[in-house]
């Protein structure tokens, strides 16, 4: 199951810029890579594990702005269409599975 934050802050003032930053650095600390500006993506384990995230989002998300969480499935991921400078980039592929000792 794929976890994707999508996000709208304000960053007028100097208060807004340091909660939008602090948010932005928040999502990279619990291991979301970015996929575009405001968008940022992490594969989690399953729904539970999804719902401990959208928590912790919760928990630090700026009280201005909108802040947007999106589920799909590894399936729905693999069916993303994805161009870049024009070109359309290969099928996705899911990461492979991370085995600790």
């Amino acid at each position: 199951m794929w976890l994707i934050v999508l996000y709208d802050l304000p960053v007028v003032t100097k208060a807004e810029r340091k909660a939008a930053t602090r948010f932005h650095k928040h999502l990279l600390d619990q291991g979301f890579e970015m996929a575009q500006f405001s968008v940022y993506m992490r594969l989690c384990a399953g729904k539970e594990q999804a719902m401990t995230y959208v928590r912790r989002i919760e928990n630090n998300a700026p009280r201005s702005g909108r802040v947007n969480i999106l589920t799909i499935t590894d399936k729905q991921y693999e069916n993303m269409i994805c161009f870049r400078a024009g070109n359309r980039e290969g099928q996705r592929k899911n990461p492979e599975q991370l085995v600790l000792f």
